[in-house]
């Protein structure tokens, strides 16, 4: 790739997101040279996330150019925007054409209402994987981040920066998306281990997770 060349990535936002879901890849990409990043939704007015965080889009569906890569993200409030006919028609336009078909945590439920996910494997939050195989018939992987084919899927919110590192990797190599993650000294030690519900210990959170509900997943 040429210093002129750019690689038009975007990122789609909307009311009640989860921020983090696009803002981890959002830091990501803005590291890469030769990128231009593309904040859309249907209209320029500030969105807000369900952290209460406030998001300006730069891009309209109407004004989007075709991008190399469309990826959106989850959040507690997507199933009041999942379904608008308007938001799928533009995943399924853009999806058509982009290199990469992209998603983070509940974002998947976007690509696979919108056709992006048929016979393809994607990740999704743990909370929503049932809801990804049994209602709309993806093979949903336990993974961080899935790669299959041209469809790249991260699992919930803070496998974005997986997930941006991966899609790093894969635009252009490995050695790039090491200097990325050095940068952001991404060098994950959480305090506990208790971010998957993979761990056996952790039977009795998810318990009460699905119990309260109060955010909806």
């Amino acid at each position: 790739m040429t210093d002129s060349q750019k690689y038009v990535i975007g990122l789609v936002f909307y009311p009640g997101m989860t921020s983090l879901d696009m803002v981890g890849p959002h830091q990501v990409f803005s590291a890469l040279p030769n990128v231009k990043l593309h904040r859309i939704w249907k209209s320029l007015d500030p969105i807000l996330c369900d952290d209460g965080l406030a998001i300006l889009p730069d891009t309209t569906f109407a004004n989007c150019p075709p991008l190399d890569v469309i990826c959106v993200g989850g959040g507690l409030k997507q199933q009041v925007v999942e379904d608008d006919p308007e938001v799928l028609e533009f995943f399924r336009k853009q999806g058509s054409t982009a290199k990469f078909v992209t998603s983070v945590c509940g974002g998947s439920e976007f690509l696979a209402k919108a056709g992006l996910l048929k016979g393809y494997r994607a990740a999704t939050h743990w909370g929503m994987r049932q809801q990804l195989m049994t209602h709309l018939g993806v093979e949903v992987g336990t993974e961080r981040v899935v790669v299959d084919r041209n469809r790249i899927t991260g699992g919930g919110v803070t496998a974005g920066i997986d997930f941006g590192l991966t899609l790093a990797s894969i635009l252009y190599d490995e050695e790039t998306a090491k200097i990325v993650q050095l940068l952001l000294e991404y060098d994950p030690a959480p305090p506990f281990d208790a971010g998957s519900p993979e761990k056996q210990a952790l039977r009795s959170l998810i318990k009460q997770c699905y119990t309260c509900r109060n955010c909806q997943i």
